[in-house]
């Protein structure tokens, strides 16, 4: 069920509905281009995350290991910024409600997105086994939807759809493609992209949860991506293949088209067409009770984390059936943002929301890089050999954090091309960057309340503060460059890798997880070897 969850639960808006804002603002090329470059990047981000996940199997993911490897300070931000990141993809989600419903009926469409929000915080208040169960039936039901679409997709390409004829690269070579908008609707790609790959690092946080994590977290890292990668390529492709870039609402303000219901209508059925947007509309409510459900646990977990609490206390009150009421009504309320598409268009709307989610996931994939750089540094100056990691893709040595700083930053930066070129556009300029002075505004604000900020000379050889002159004030005092590299790092909470504990948390095997390797290798080598390399791959 773990796996199936984890898979679906970034097969959502961003493939269903964002390939067609993706598809009309930069062409087939550009949209399996960067499709491909975005999803490279986040494997390589899932491998950092999966060495140190395997490592320290704790609760908070790469929160945590930011926190620990980086700076308590960016973790407070971080960890915030990932909760707005859950709380507008809930309401970028309910407006993408609206667009799906589109297809059947313009008759007020923020009905649709008052019903879903009632049914998921109802739903989200009862029990968390309800979470799973309907979360799980929903997955299954996106999964098998791909598949068909591959398969249907491959057959209306090569002639059974309603012009009976062989489309091939046909819509790669129309007016304008494959590279529509040039440069700039190349770089416009990106965010979407990120968007639609959002979800991934969460994989993460089952990890203080999961059994024997030494092998179960690599398979799932290597395993879980490597299906999502497939689904997106291949139906990016496809639709890239059978759907011109200019076709009539695909994308505008008002409204957008899945581009998997037009492959469909394409194929000659209106009604297979009519219940591939029913599947949609059940995703967009899955993705939206998956970032409910999340979104809630992270303002939670700010309000008990130790030894200071990251947010109120209130949002640490639970419900006898353990819900934690207040933080999911909290999460919940930001969805108020989607009523506003009675004013702007719901296209629109649905275009700034998803770019505030795209880019909150990249700084998410930013920060893995930045607590990975650190982890494998402290390793290495500690001198512990490489070798007594439990998990270690070698080939991602020594570049692989580096590489994932480099790419993120050029992709935030890259992607906000045609918000400032050839005319300037503040709401999508905003929307594109808003996260960036939020993220820095609540590492200053952690600096103040913690009181690092307010660091005088001289300073001890630790980094700390020294009030006034006493016992523990050295006599000989080190060069003020020195001063300022130690007192500068503890001014701005960077953590001091030399003094991390690379011992505490560390997972520890126990005999229970021997025994489960026995019984899979028993297996494995079995008469029915090959059937329960299946099941184990698809488990």
């Amino acid at each position: 069920m773990v796996q199936m969850i984890a898979i679906a639960g970034t097969i959502g808006t961003g493939l269903f509905l964002g390939t067609g804002r993706s598809l009309a603002e930069g062409g087939p090329a550009s949209m399996l281009i960067c499709y491909t470059i975005v999803g490279f990047i986040v494997y390589v981000t899932l491998l950092l995350l999966g060495e140190m996940a395997t490592q320290y199997p704790v609760a908070g993911s790469f929160n945590a290991y930011a926190s620990r490897f980086f700076s308590p300070a960016y973790g407070f931000a971080l960890s915030w910024n990932y909760w707005f990141n859950d709380a507008v993809s809930m309401a970028s989600d309910l407006t993408a409600a609206q667009l799906v419903l589109q297809f059947w009926t313009t008759w007020n469409p923020w009905v649709i997105s008052l019903v879903f929000w009632v049914f998921l915080v109802s739903v989200n208040c009862i029990h968390v086994r309800a979470y799973g169960e309907l979360e799980y039936w929903l997955s299954f039901l996106k999964v098998a939807t791909i598949v068909i679409f591959i398969i249907v997709g491959i057959l209306v390409n090569v002639g059974v759809n309603t012009s009976h004829h062989y489309i091939g690269f046909h819509n790669w070579a129309i007016q304008g493609a494959p590279f529509v908008g040039e440069f700039g609707g190349f770089a416009k790609v990106f965010v979407t992209a990120s968007f639609a790959y959002g979800g991934t690092e969460s994989l993460g946080i089952t990890a203080g949860e999961t059994r024997n994590p030494s092998r179960n977290m690599p398979r799932v890292v290597k395993f879980v991506f490597w299906r999502i990668l497939i689904f997106y390529v291949l139906s990016i492709l496809l639709i890239g293949l059978n759907v011109p870039w200019d076709y009539p609402n695909l994308s505008d303000k008002t409204t957008t088209t899945s581009p998997f219901t037009i492959v469909f209508q394409l194929a000659g059925s209106t009604a297979a067409a009519s219940f591939i947007n029913t599947v949609i509309l059940t995703s967009v409510l899955s993705a939206g009770n998956h970032a409910l459900f999340a979104g809630t646990r992270v303002l939670y977990g700010l309000a008990v984390v130790k030894p200071r609490r990251y947010a109120p206390r209130i949002f640490s009150r639970t419900t006898p059936a353990g819900v934690p009421i207040f933080a999911l009504l909290a999460t919940s309320s930001i969805s108020i943002l989607c009523f506003g598409s009675s004013y702007i268009g719901s296209g629109q709307l649905w275009g700034w929301l998803q770019n505030i989610v795209g880019v909150s996931n990249q700084i998410a994939w930013l920060s893995i890089g930045l607590a990975s750089w650190r982890f494998r540094k402290a390793w290495l100056l500690q001198g512990r050999p490489i070798e007594e990691l439990k998990f270690r893709v070698g080939w991602t040595w020594p570049w692989g954090p580096y590489f994932v700083i480099v790419a993120v930053l050029a992709l935030i930066l890259i992607q906000g091309w045609t918000s400032i070129f050839p005319t300037f556009s503040p709401v999508d300029f905003v929307s594109l960057y808003i996260e960036i002075p939020v993220m820095a505004v609540m590492y200053i604000a952690w600096l103040i309340v913690k009181g690092t900020l307010a660091w005088p000379f001289p300073v001890d050889i630790s980094g700390n503060p020294l009030r006034s002159a006493g016992e523990t004030t050295p006599l000989i005092h080190t060069s003020r460059s020195e001063h300022s590299k130690v007192g500068l790092g503890a001014a701005f909470d960077i953590v001091d890798i030399l003094a991390v504990d690379l011992y505490e948390d560390e997972y520890v095997e126990v005999s229970e997880d021997g025994v489960e390797d026995g019984v899979r290798e028993q297996r494995l080598n079995g008469p029915f070897g090959p059937l329960w390399r299946v099941f184990y791959y698809v488990a």
